[in-house]
């Protein structure tokens, strides 16, 4: 065993065992926290998008303000278009010397294949300033 007595003696061989009781102590208490965290590690997350508090996006002469609304219609700075009209429009600002920058507002509700064919569009066009506009989060309730 490992207990030692208090009496000193010189014909007495250095302690060679190791207590493993503090050992298997702390490896107890990690796997009750593992097994406690687990099924915590695999909750899915309900996401409710796009809030994001972020400074607004600077208006510049060349910027295109593109809207989507909830039934998938197409508005060009507040024009309704269809997508073949807006192919058009962004094949001509493809060809400017100085892309303009597109500013994408799509509700909620907006289907992601419908953002995903503007999005196709704008890259065939040769357009890479696309930005994505979001609506700042709520005030915090003040107590």
């Amino acid at each position: 065993m490992a207990f030692g007595g208090l009496e000193k003696k010189q014909t007495a061989a250095p302690m060679a065992e190791i207590n493993m009781t503090p050992l298997i102590d702390v490896m107890l208490v990690l796997l009750v926290i593992f097994i406690i965290t687990a099924p915590l590690f695999s909750h899915a997350i309900r996401l409710d998008l796009p809030k994001v508090a972020a400074a607004p996006a600077r208006q510049t002469p060349q910027t295109i303000a593109l809207s989507i609304d909830g039934a998938g219609r197409l508005f060009w700075n507040g024009q309704p278009l269809t997508l073949a009209q807006l192919r058009e429009r962004f094949a001509e600002a493809g060809k400017q010397s100085e892309q303009p920058e597109i500013q994408l507002r799509a509700e909620r509700s907006t289907r992601y294949e419908v953002i995903a064919q503007v999005m196709g569009a704008a890259q065939q066009a040769g357009l890479e300033r696309l930005g994505f506009v979001t609506d700042p989060p709520p005030p915090a309730a003040q107590p």
